[in-house]
């Protein structure tokens, strides 16, 4: 059956002082707990997983976990420059209890395929019998990953999928004429659900969805019936919020504010909204949640 899955990428609060947050992360935890999407990714892109060090992300995935699971899947980043360090957080994320994570290509430095393929060996060694997605973003992280090194990797023990951020519909078709069947494909890009399914992905991990989950479920339920006029508006709501909010966290977060989720700020380098666009998301939320 086609699937139309939908994982929220989730932001991670922090106080105004960019101190973490914990209380107001499990808000949001709860928040999109009951937005009826099929899973979180925790601690990606939209959760300045850079910015997070250890200890806070022990926090952040314990927290996480007490708050989702039982109502989604959980799927937590652990991807990092080195092998060291992102083989360190997958086993204190599955000591925690999490059985599926994500890791970005190794970043920062440019990688061979020889080198992220040892990378992602390491990480698949630690996930034990857990899953693994390859999460690629050539954009941020400087590393691509060919159709070739997909297949490869798709052959290593517990990698089931991969999570492509700011690559074309064309590059998701030639990643999926190439692996397996049963390989789960997601695109990063919020608005693109219904044309990433045509062209073989399982669905899509939307930070914009955590903060406006509604019009993100009636895409895909649009979906699944086949109605393509449920479609076409459903599609027209997805774009509206995506054109206004997109990958902008301190947009998301003006949006917990509105929706009094929780007061919370970012931590890295991201400008707050000006007054016309706090007012512009106020309206946005309030047409679409």
């Amino acid at each position: 059956m086609t699937r139309y899955d939908i994982l929220t990428a989730v932001p991670t609060a922090f106080h105004r002082d960019g101190a973490l947050d914990i209380e107001g992360s499990r808000a949001i935890f709860r928040f999109v707990a009951d937005s009826g999407n099929e899973g979180a990714f925790v601690l990606g892109t939209t959760g300045e997983f850079p910015a997070v060090d250890a200890e806070e992300f022990a926090a952040i995935v314990e927290a996480a976990l007490a708050e989702l699971q039982g109502r989604m899947r959980v799927v937590v980043h652990v991807g990092r420059p080195s092998t060291f360090e992102a083989v360190r957080l997958t086993r204190i994320a599955r000591e925690l209890g999490a059985v599926e994570f994500a890791a970005l290509t190794p970043y920062y430095l440019r990688a061979t395929d020889d080198a992220i393929f040892d990378y992602y060996r390491a990480v698949s060694d630690a996930v034990g019998d857990g899953r693994l997605y390859v999460y690629i973003y050539p954009a941020r992280s400087g590393n691509p990953v060919s159709p070739e090194l997909l297949v490869r990797l798709a052959e290593l023990p517990n990698v089931v999928g991969a999570k492509i951020s700011e690559l074309s519909l064309d590059d998701i078709a030639a990643y999926r004429a190439v692996v397996p069947a049963d390989f789960d494909l997601y695109t990063g890009a919020d608005r693109d659900l219904i044309a990433a399914v045509e062209v073989g992905a399982q669905g899509v991990v939307s930070g914009v969805s955590s903060v406006t989950p509604k019009p993100f479920r009636a895409l895909a339920d649009a979906g699944r019936a086949g109605d393509a006029a449920a479609i076409v508006a459903a599609q027209a709501a997805v774009d509206d919020v995506v054109a206004l909010i997109g990958g902008d966290m301190a947009r998301m977060k003006e949006a917990y504010r509105v929706l009094d989720v929780v007061d919370t700020h970012c931590r890295m380098a991201i400008a707050e909204p000006s007054a016309a666009e706090r007012t512009a998301v106020a309206e946005v939320v309030a047409a679409h949640r």
